[in-house]
């Protein structure tokens, strides 16, 4: 179930079926998660290919609609190849294939000191062979057959950059999407705390051009993996133009543009495969401090997804999910990718590219299968603009507990069921009961907990919202007045 109340950054989420208004509840965690499965696709962070849960349980999964317990992830050893994970016993999702997702972008060279074209050599090249990269513009040989892709990526191209995050021992390279002409820069949280392991990671970037700039955080965004850098002493670079992507239809062209494996500047193609879809992903949230909250294991309160890092070992149970709503492309996303841009065919942004899907059985094997998720430009832009301004942003509360109505015994119809609202909540305020199924929210179709979270968490704290439910048998439409997440 999801917990939309507000509490401490320390607290976690109550049990189902718990006094769930504002006072501390009774402590819960996200549980370890399990090794990775030997033949599989999945949905994981960084480097770490994951295991879903069982897609038909014995009781139904709880989502805590409030913040998600954070801490640092764990950086790969300094090894080019991570080792085999043990195989655990096959389990079934859709159509019968465990489905595994890693967060996309990952870092090239994660936290292990390697630079992107030396990862990029090691893990995707036959041995001998050796990557490198330099900055150029879009080469166009011949002007006079150039076609809508070449003329995308020429617009395009200046606005991306590259991103190379060092912290002690440990580096990694990302992508950037440039927002002002004197250096404002978007990218993924994951990429400037090095997968959550370091709030103070030295930045350098690259233009498209060749300039190289030290940088600086304005600020981060762990619940939706975004966050805003400042280039110094930046002026003259090319802002992106950002698209509506609520206009977006399923067949529409994207280009993604970045720096896959620490390769500059790289243009690939596709379509939009799915809209309004959800994910959840490890948080990369930097630490606050040298030591993690504890937290205990409970099984009934795990998400759809858990995650391990891809070197047969859960990782802690003090590393928390968060769950976004995202664009699925076939575009090609490979590790390095992240923070990058996609756009459409007018080469407006659409979003920023943050996780992708990945067949390997370990992270020497993620690379692209034509399953990559952006974030989408309208949630990216409302949230830059608050980090720019305020160095924070912020996030809507519903303040309820649900769970997947799929789950519930007797429910005829897909959606986020609601076990009970919390006093003085938005939903309670609302007139939501327990029993009641969402089934829209802004006119987005909410099929269980997880797309709820994903779009209520998407709109700013205090904002005014469009719910769809249904309550014995009846569909009904109210407005909510969403409260704040307490980050």
């Amino acid at each position: 179930m999801t917990d939309n109340t507000s509490r401490d950054p320390g607290d976690q989420p109550a049990p189902a079926g718990s006094d769930l208004s504002p006072e501390p509840a009774a402590p819960a965690q996200i549980p370890p998660r399990p090794p990775l499965p030997t033949a599989s696709a999945a949905l994981a962070p960084p480097h770490a290919p994951v295991q879903p849960a069982s897609a038909h349980p014995s009781a139904p999964p709880v989502y805590p609609m409030g913040p998600a317990p954070t801490s640092p992830t764990q950086p790969l050893p300094p090894a080019f190849r991570a080792p085999e994970p043990p195989a655990v016993p096959e389990g079934k999702v859709g159509a019968g294939r465990i489905v595994a997702i890693m967060v996309a972008a990952a870092l090239v060279g994660g936290a292990a000191g390697l630079g992107g074209a030396a990862a990029g050599a090691s893990l995707f090249s036959a041995p001998g062979t050796v990557v490198t990269s330099s900055p150029g513009t879009v080469t166009v040989n011949d002007p006079g057959s150039v076609n809508q892709t070449t003329a995308i990526a020429a617009k395009v191209v200046p606005s991306v950059v590259t991103i190379s995050a060092s912290s002690g021992s440990g580096g990694g390279t990302g992508s950037g999407v440039v927002l002002s002409a004197d250096g404002y820069v978007v990218t993924n949280t994951h990429v400037v705390t090095l997968d959550g392991a370091t709030g103070d990671a030295a930045l350098r970037v690259t233009t498209s051009d060749g300039r190289v700039y030290d940088a600086e955080i304005v600020g981060t965004d762990p619940l939706y993996d975004l966050a805003v850098i400042k280039l110094i002493d930046a002026e003259g670079l090319t802002p992106i133009e950002f698209a509506d992507a609520t206009a977006l239809n399923v067949g529409d062209q994207t280009v993604a543009v970045g720096a896959p494996l620490g390769l500059s500047n790289t243009v690939t193609t596709g379509i939009v495969s799915a809209l309004n879809r959800s994910i959840q992903i490890a948080s990369s949230a930097a630490p606050d401090t040298g030591e993690q909250d504890e937290e205990d294991d409970q099984p009934g309160n795990q998400g759809p997804f858990q995650f391990d890092f891809g070197q047969g070992r859960q990782q802690s149970g003090t590393q928390g999910t968060i769950s976004i709503a995202v664009i699925q492309t076939d575009a090609a996303i490979n590790p390095g990718n992240s923070g990058g841009a996609l756009v459409d065919d007018e080469g407006k942004l659409i979003g920023i590219n943050v996780a992708i899907a990945t067949a390997g059985s370990s992270s020497s094997e993620a690379g692209s299968i034509g399953v990559g998720f952006s974030i989408p430009s309208n949630v990216v832009q409302r949230i830059t603009e608050e980090l720019i301004a305020d160095g924070a942003a912020t996030h809507g509360l519903l303040g309820a507990m649900v769970t997947d109505a799929a789950y519930i015994d007797g429910s005829t119809i897909a959606g986020a069921y609601i076990s009970e609202a919390t006093r003085g909540g938005a939903a309670a305020a609302a007139g939501l009961e327990e029993g009641d199924i969402v089934t829209q929210f802004n006119g987005v179709p909410i099929g269980g907990a997880t797309d709820l979270t994903a779009q209520v968490r998407a709109a700013a704290a205090g904002s005014e919202a469009s719910l769809v439910y249904v309550r014995d048998g009846v569909s009904k439409q109210i407005e909510v007045t969403l409260g704040t997440l307490d980050g």
